[in-house]
């Protein structure tokens, strides 16, 4: 994307002002131009980050608060200060004659609530880091005593957060406050309010078309015709023909373990060659079906596939930290304490009437972003299946917790299991009166969708026996371009047999561009999957370069899926918190933002599903900056002025 320079000019700081950026202790190497101007570009990286421009547009946009940071000369007065500045913002938004528009008025709040929370002295110590030390230092001059360095990130989420807490968050208009006002479809009647009104909707829904062809699925018949082509290359190359393209066995005799095939199949970047090839020599899991290789374009240029080469294709940061932890991962990967929530081998459980069997532990391909990746040892594993005793175990244990209703049955991938396995499961845990539902969770359908042949769904729809229990199907689809002709195939077969399909969505840097995830719901009910969860990415160290921050997942939901029929967006977006369980992000009286860190990093607090019933204590977490994501995103050629509005979803 070519760079562009900036010609705004930039107001002088409030008061003296005399500074230089030498004076500041800061971390980047780039420039991201604040979102919320009309001026939003990726600069040449020779370009050095000009932080007296940034700390200028700081204090410019609230200069009041600038004031009270730089004419207190105690940090605790200079608190007290913000408390009581922000208690008069906020009772200046009920004032009658205030007329900034209601939905302004709604960003000022919120925008105060989560001041006050970052400015709190109790999150100061829980987080090990003051945002208004730093913002004091600063605006006096003292930036040279500050222990942490401070990112442009930083600065941008406090000039957001400066901007709206006096109603200028320019969400609604750009360069000026939205006042009070009434829509002019609304000051009309009968059909002439319909018209003006279907203008709007319609401007609404061709900018959704409009995205919707940056994202082909792989029904679109060009993408069919080149995936035909894939398919004979990969034949070729395997030397199998149309029968055994057909048989899923014979692809999971086929998994392509090492570099060399996949570099003569397709194309690969240098980074990735060398990704895959230390991979392999040290045993960390790595495989690919020959199916999921032929949804991938053989070229470079090509680029729709850059979803589906990210899942099982590990960047060299990740491989680096799997080398680095290989002897002790089952510890320092097991981000959801899976270890601290298994009352017996093979079962995990943190909820009242729900819990997981993992009897088979390794897939037919390995996602990189694998929540289980401390315990898989690697792609199809000869030791993978649980002994029978360790199973019966497991299946009688449910015996002793009759509260339990719901099984996931999951790994690993339990329909890389034969047939026969599957069968003694299902037969044990129908047996149990107590279990209304049995899911199998399973990524066959998207990378073999040929494993769903007529004799499985045959087999298990013995045990679908409605309203006593249920059997149904939880896959994981990332995005449109893996949703293929046999996909949906293999979909179908289940859903004429009567049991329903779920699709768990995680939420990643690689399909979470404007409209992409929309697209991919549209996608999945076409031919035949209920979206079901979203979940935002694990903050797992290894794989930091997938993660979106939170803001994003809560942007997408409100401007995006929202446009959607609501038959469309039945998925729920959620964080699953390490030990205990699923926070939904759409409650959001059930998480807070509590600080931002040095690094722009936002710190947030989780409370547990249990809030309101058992006092369980809540849950830090620290996201990825704002900033760095959409520095990715820009590298990538999307426009960030399409997402300023981010800073603004707590």
């Amino acid at each position: 994307m070519e760079a562009k320079t900036t010609s705004r000019k930039t107001k002088s700081v409030p008061g003296n002002g005399k500074t230089t950026a030498q004076n500041f202790k800061f971390i980047g190497t780039r420039i991201l131009d604040d979102v919320f101007t009309d001026e939003v570009s990726l600069f040449k990286p020779q370009f050095e980050i000009n932080y007296e421009v940034y700390l200028q547009r700081l204090w410019n946009s609230n200069p009041d608060i600038y004031e009270l940071l730089k004419k207190n000369r105690n940090i605790e007065k200079a608190r007290d200060a913000l408390y009581n500045y922000l208690e008069k913002a906020e009772r200046k938004v009920f004032e009658v004659d205030n007329d900034l528009h209601i939905l302004e008025k709604s960003t000022v709040r919120e925008s105060i609530r989560v001041f006050r929370s970052v400015i709190g002295p109790i999150n100061e110590f829980r987080t090990q880091f003051s945002a208004v030390e730093a913002l004091w230092k600063l605006a006096r001059g003292k930036s040279k005593s500050l222990k942490h360095k401070i990112s442009v990130g930083f600065i941008l989420e406090f000039i957001n957060l400066f901007r709206g807490v006096t109603g200028k968050s320019n969400i609604y208009l750009e360069d000026m406050q939205i006042k009070k006002g009434i829509p002019e479809f609304l000051k009309k009647e009968g059909r002439e309010a319909a018209q003006t009104r279907m203008q709007i909707l319609d401007e609404f829904g061709s900018n959704m078309q409009k995205y919707f062809k940056k994202y082909p699925s792989g029904l679109d018949e060009e993408v069919i015709s080149w995936r035909k082509d894939n398919k004979q290359k990969i034949l070729r190359h395997l030397e199998g023909g149309e029968e055994d393209w057909n048989n899923y066995k014979w692809h999971l005799r086929n998994v392509i373990k090492t570099l060399k095939p996949l570099s003569e199949l397709i194309e690969l970047t240098s980074d990735q060659k060398d990704a895959v090839d230390i991979a392999v020599k040290n045993k960390i899991a790595f495989g690919i079906t020959p199916y999921y290789l032929s949804l991938m374009d053989t070229k470079l240029s090509i680029g729709y596939d850059h979803a589906i080469r990210a899942q099982v294709i590990p960047p060299k940061e990740y491989v680096d930290k799997m080398v680095e932890h290989n002897t002790d991962r089952d510890v320092s990967f097991d981000f959801m304490g899976e270890h601290d929530t298994s009352p017996i081998d093979l079962v995990t459980r943190r909820y009242p009437m729900i819990s997981i069997v993992k009897p088979f532990n390794t897939c037919a391909q390995i996602c990189v972003y694998c929540q289980r990746n401390w315990e898989i040892e690697r792609v199809l594993d000869p030791n993978a299946m649980a002994t029978l005793e360790k199973v019966d175990e497991a299946l009688a244990w449910f015996d002793d917790h009759k509260s339990i209703g719901d099984i996931l049955i999951t790994g690993g991938d339990p329909l890389v299991m034969n047939d026969h396995q599957i069968e003694r499961m299902l037969e044990v845990l129908a047996a149990k009166k107590q279990i209304y539902r049995i899911r199998l969770g399973t990524r066959t359908p998207v990378v073999m969708p040929m494993r769903i042949t007529d004799q499985f769904v045959d087999m298990i729809s013995r045990f679908h026996n409605p309203p006593s229990l249920e059997i149904c199907i939880v896959t994981h689809f990332e995005h449109s371009y893996e949703i293929t002709p046999e996909a949906m195939n293999a979909v179908q077969k289940l859903k004429k047999a009567g049991m329903n399909v779920y699709n768990q969505q995680v939420y990643t840097i690689e399909n979470s561009r404007r409209f992409e995830t929309v697209k991919l719901r549209k996608d999945l009910k076409a031919i035949g999957i209920d979206p079901y969860y979203t979940f935002n990415m694990k903050g797992k160290e290894e794989t930091r370069r997938y993660m979106v921050p939170i803001a994003r997942i809560l942007q997408e939901r409100k401007e995006e899926a929202r446009l959607l029929p609501g038959l469309d967006r039945t998925d729920e977006p959620v964080f699953n918190v390490p030990k205990l369980g699923k926070n939904h992000l759409r409650a959001g009286q059930d998480h807070r933002l509590v600080m931002i860190l040095p690094d722009g990093s936002r710190v947030y607090e989780f409370h547990p599903w249990e809030k309101n019933i058992t006092p369980i204590p809540p849950y830090n977490y620290i996201d990825v900056p704002i900033y760095d994501y959409l520095e990715e995103l820009a590298s990538r050629g999307e426009n960030i002025r399409d997402y300023r509005t981010i800073w603004f979803y707590y």
